[in-house]
């Protein structure tokens, strides 16, 4: 288990969305990705949340509407990993994991990429 706090935590996040190719990150439209400390049920099984409509099943999707929402947890991340190299790498996946269901890849998909 890393130890780290919540502002430190959030500075990774950001920087490892920075890592994340242009094209999928360009791509992204009325999103907005926040660090959370758990998933609301308490439990460290949940890494990331996407809360939102896929981009494959908008229809009238415009103006006004709320901004669909990645979360990253830290707590279960920090609990799952042993190294600073490992807590980057694994927000990495989870950061693509969810983007990708933005972009109505299922988990499926993402098991047969790797990155489920």
């Amino acid at each position: 288990m890393v130890e780290m706090d919540a502002d430190a935590f959030e500075q990774l996040v950001g920087d490892e969305l920075d890592e994340l190719p242009h094209e999928m990150v360009d791509g992204l439209d009325n999103v907005v990705i926040v660090v959370e400390d758990r998933p609301e049920d308490g439990t460290l099984d949940l890494l990331g949340l996407y809360d939102g409509v896929a981009l494959t099943e908008r229809g009238q999707y415009g103006f006004g509407e709320m901004p669909d929402r990645i979360t990253i947890y830290r707590e279960p991340l920090l609990a799952m990993v042993e190294s600073l190299d490992e807590l980057r790498d694994q927000v990495h996946v989870t950061l693509v994991h969810e983007i990708a269901h933005y972009y109505g890849i299922d988990d499926e998909k993402l098991h047969e990429l790797g990155w489920g």
